[in-house]
């Protein structure tokens, strides 16, 4: 198809706009079954502070085909898209995917695009455009059908849970040095943690602090997502654990992990997931510990000169 059909729009989108990308999300979630947009994109469709470009795909009164590009980091971008199981096999794809190229080449920036579950015709339509895997990002999983281990915590280091504006500064700061290298996680801004602490599945009890001498040293920030199906097991998410880099050598990782668990068994959780990078091995090895094993794996592409050097702190 051509390039012309497809809409870009840098400010953020209608209300019906944001809609639609929620109905095509879904529509292709149902088919592959795997959600093809992460969280942050589509927080992203309204936030007007957001710096995000959208590309859009239209069919009648619907969309057959959405991109976002994440242009948030200096001289990198970050791209998720979807299209519509009905408009597939028609070029709307590998469209959405050049024209986010060529943007971005305008930019001077290296565009890295996320596969969500490595899908062969997320790899097939990459492939055709020249993109190779540079990153892969691993969903773990493991069932609670025990509280666990109660968490073994180094003197002076206590346990408490988030205060919403309190302790908003400090949390940041925190965040900050445990992802220093982390692309997404590591610039999360005020707006962000606000944005979350607004979403229906927040529960800042849930969002447990460690604590060493007062000062704020490591998180373990817990997610239930509040719409589950009756019927299935209830899921919950060790959404975010995070270590500041003095508190290295404490076991903290270890610990939070244990807090995290006990915690969502008390909520009635009985099956657990986090998502984790797939070559941090220090990351790895505290949750296989912790009884977790690897479920299905997401993969960033780029051109091949592109590198992704990234790691997660949790120990």
């Amino acid at each position: 198809m051509d390039h012309s059909e497809i809409d870009v729009e840098t400010s953020p989108l209608t209300a019906a706009d944001a809609a639609a990308v929620h109905r095509l999300a879904r529509a292709a979630e149902h088919v592959d079954g795997v959600a093809p947009l992460s969280e942050q994109p589509l927080l992203h469709l309204l936030d007007a502070d957001a710096p995000v470009t959208h590309l859009m795909v239209r069919a009648a009164d619907d969309l057959a085909g959405y991109a976002q590009i994440d242009r948030g980091a200096e001289g990198t971008a970050s791209a998720e898209l979807v299209v519509h199981p009905l408009a597939r096999h028609h070029g709307v794809g590998t469209a959405l995917l050049e024209h986010s190229l060529e943007l971005m080449d305008a930019e001077d920036r290296v565009l890295s695009v996320w596969a969500h579950g490595d899908l062969p015709a997320a790899r097939s339509l990459a492939a055709r455009t020249g993109l190779v895997v540079v990153r892969e990002l691993w969903k773990m999983h493991r069932p609670l059908d025990a509280p666990g281990a109660a968490p073994e915590l180094a003197p002076g280091v206590t346990l408490r849970s988030f205060r919403p504006s309190q302790d908003d500064a400090a949390w940041l700061a925190v965040n900050a040095r445990a992802f220093a290298s982390h692309p997404e996680q590591g610039r999360l801004t005020l707006g962000d943690l606000q944005a979350r602490a607004r979403e229906p599945w927040f529960d800042a009890e849930s969002f447990l602090l460690a604590e060493r001498d007062g000062e704020l040293v490591g998180f373990c920030w817990l997610k239930v997502p509040a719409d589950q199906a009756q019927d299935a097991p209830r899921v919950g998410e060790i959404y975010a654990l995070g270590v500041d880099p003095s508190a290295q050598g404490l076991r903290l990782g270890t610990a939070l992990t244990a807090a995290g668990l006990a915690r969502l068994h008390d909520l009635g959780v009985e099956v657990v997931e986090l998502y984790t990078e797939g070559d941090n091995t220090v990351a790895i090895r505290t949750y296989t510990a912790a009884g977790f094993t690897r479920a299905t794996a997401d993969v960033q592409m780029a051109r091949p000169s592109a590198t992704a050097d990234t790691a997660e702190t949790v120990v």
